[in-house]
């Protein structure tokens, strides 16, 4: 059997275990799951494997510290993954890996078994072939990035020095397109949270009293169109006020990217055209905009039939993605502010906090940037592309704000690896050859 072939096999393995993190009764298979990778890690060589036990999942563990002088990775990856609900939508059992069309299909391929194994790979094959590393590597793997990552925060905040490392080095990330290898050089931020609305003790009939009770549900959404106008600019005060304006040379970089809007709107957003701020290009909105988006709105009667009640209480879920230099503190407080100020006559409203992430952003003069794109150049033979991320991933500001480090996101997934959703895939060719790129990665670095 060729490394490639095994590398496969390991990898059906690993998809095979159900660790959704999320649902309770799959606590034993996210233990098989957490050892399963252990023992990837003491395959490859390193020393000091272990779970860590917590309030959560386990963490898992492994580190090699014997390049003195060199510098010092923090390998980070997660084996969790989302539910696969809807399960009629999987053209194949989404535990039972499929190959197809070049394509690994399973739940968990690319997010982020598949992505976490390119990078115990890499280490596996330079200490088989060398009996050693050219620089000092640990890992630290999760299994809650799918639900809310408190095992791993409460760590790295209790054991910084335990994880003294000069770069972080993440592969929980995609391609801007198949055969131009990419590099993220910022995430943004977000405040997630809810404005919770009240204007009576409870519901009001709608005839005794329509025309004259305040209704929870019209006042939020009075506040909403308040914070967001038609055009899509924020009107939140203050909310723009430190946002960082990409440099000239980040620009012209983004515009040469092969990104066609109209084939964006057609077939990934899948809508009739995109919105957002006009003076901004659909990328420069995606990549360095801030947000306010609304995730869901709770109150009154939704169910079958009628009933005629002026609802008390509504609740409305909202997100602001940040962008540098944001900070979600100070965002917290103009969204309060400005939530209070624009409550109806009749209401009281509150915005309510529930998570938050700061942005990231990396020079691409980083030396770490700079060998990544080395790297990944010579491996797949095209220049190396640097796009910034429209999402979140905590663990970068976690790992900045506790560790001081930047990270390095060198990802091998592709735009429609349907993450989250059925059918997940992952290209075995990229799989491949991410595996190449952080073998030479790490040689560079030497």
């Amino acid at each position: 059997m060729t490394d490639q072939e095994r590398y496969l096999e390991e990898l059906k393995e690993f998809l095979r275990i159900p660790s959704i993190s999320t649902e309770p009764e799959h606590r034993q298979h996210m233990y098989e799951a957490a050892s399963f990778a252990a023992k990837q890690l003491e395959g490859a060589g390193l020393n000091g494997v272990r779970l860590i036990e917590g309030d959560g999942h386990p963490l898992v563990y492994g580190e090699w510290l014997g390049a003195p002088g060199k510098p010092t990775l923090l390998f980070y990856g997660h084996y969790d993954v989302q539910p696969p609900e809807p399960l009629e939508e999987w053209l194949s059992p989404p535990f039972e890996p499929r190959l197809a069309n070049g394509n690994i299909y399973a739940r968990g391929a690319a997010d982020d078994k598949g992505l976490t194994l390119v990078l115990i790979k890499a280490v596996e094959r330079l200490m088989g072939r060398d009996g050693r590393l050219p620089v000092n590597v640990r890992f630290l793997i999760e299994g809650e990035e799918e639900t809310n990552g408190r095992h791993i925060g409460a760590y790295v905040r209790a054991h910084a020095a335990d994880l003294a490392s000069d770069v972080a080095v993440i592969s929980d990330t995609e391609m801007f397109a198949p055969e131009t290898p990419t590099l993220m050089t910022g995430l943004r931020g977000i405040v997630y949270g809810e404005i919770q609305v009240e204007t009576a003790a409870h519901d009001l009939h709608s005839g005794t009293f329509g025309g004259v009770a305040p209704n929870a549900l019209q006042a939020v959404c009075e506040i909403i169109c308040g914070l967001k106008d038609r055009e899509g600019v924020i009107r939140i005060p203050g909310f723009y006020d430190s946002v960082a304006r990409p440099s000239q040379a980040e620009k012209q970089a983004w515009a040469e990217l092969p990104f066609d809007e109209e084939a964006f709107c057609r077939n990934e957003a899948k809508s009739s055209q995109l919105t957002g701020e006009k003076a901004f290009s659909a990328l420069e909105r995606m990549f360095c905009r801030p947000t306010f988006e609304v995730h869901g709105i709770r109150g009154g009667f939704v169910g079958e039939g009628a009933k005629t009640v002026i609802p008390a209480r509504a609740v409305a879920k909202v997100s602001m993605r940040l962008v540098p230099d944001q900070r979600p503190a100070e965002v917290v407080a103009q969204v309060r502010a400005a939530v209070r100020k624009l409550t109806p006559p009749g209401a009281t409203a509150d915005f309510v906090e529930i998570q938050s992430a700061a942005p990231s952003l990396v020079p691409v003069e980083n030396q770490f940037m700079r060998a990544a794109a080395q790297a990944m150049e010579e491996v797949f033979g095209r220049p190396t592309v640097y796009i910034r991320c429209g999402g979140s991933i905590p663990i970068v500001g976690l790992f900045q704000q506790c560790l001081g480090i930047p990270s390095v996101l060198m990802g091998f997934g592709l735009p429609d690896d349907n993450l989250h959703a059925p059918n997940e895939k992952l290209n075995l060719s990229n799989f491949y050859r991410g595996i190449d790129s952080v073998t030479r990665f790490l040689e560079i670095l030497a």
